[in-house]
């Protein structure tokens, strides 16, 4: 396949990535494709490597997650491209972080073994509003009376931190104690500015109250 074909195919990838409200995989990528002309995998894969080097000097990046390729503006930049928007984000509370938290390093896990290692009651709208954000979902129930849901990160979790597996996640083994995660996961929280989606989650001082029905991914 000639050098000019690739690039055609790699403009064809870039305006679909600045198009799209959402990460698209090397499946999705393919499909934009009729089948006589479409490219092997090994095509789209190459073409995605260029257009990620031709990103080096830019203010947004390539950046590929969980459910596929996206480009967002680059997290040094954020604090500049933030000023953008009038209404700042207030910052979640520390408990739906260390919720989260837990849920993510633990999975999967019951509401109790949560409240068991916090050491408080869990808020039911706490989970309401993780669930909601699609960040966790059940999984399963213990096979325990009352049978309790068990609770685990989602896709969408790894979409929103820009991580591919969940193995990204800082070691334990590097983190003191539960606090240090809540804010590990609020720095990236506060980083993140997507290009295609540049609002900013709401957030909360206590209990955290309904987000906006548009989920952030």
């Amino acid at each position: 396949m000639s050098e000019e074909h690739i690039r055609h195919v790699q403009r064809i990838i870039e305006a679909a990535l600045l198009a799209a409200a959402r990460p698209l995989s090397l499946d999705q990528i393919r499909e934009l494709f009729l089948e006589e002309e479409r490219p092997a995998r090994q095509v789209i894969e190459h073409a995605l490597s260029q257009l990620d080097q031709a990103c080096e000097d830019r203010g947004y990046e390539l950046k590929k997650v969980a459910s596929g390729y996206r480009f967002q503006v680059r997290q040094e930049l954020a604090p500049w491209v933030g000023r953008l928007f009038e209404e700042k984000p207030q910052r979640y509370s520390r408990a739906l972080l260390e919720t989260l938290a837990l849920i993510a390093y633990r999975q999967p896990i019951t509401r109790g073994e949560i409240e068991d290692v916090r050491g408080v009651t869990v808020s039911s709208q706490i989970i309401r509003t993780l669930q909601e954000r699609e960040w966790v979902r059940v999984v399963g129930h213990k096979d325990v009376p009352g049978r309790p849901a068990m609770y685990a990160t989602t896709r969408q979790f790894l979409d929103y931190f820009g991580l591919t597996t969940l193995e990204q996640l800082p070691p334990l083994s590097e983190i003191r104690d539960l606090e240090d995660i809540g804010r590990e996961i609020e720095d990236r929280l506060q980083g993140e500015i997507d290009l295609e989606s540049p609002e900013q989650p709401d957030a909360t001082e206590g209990d955290d109250p309904e987000p906006p029905s548009d989920t952030l991914h």
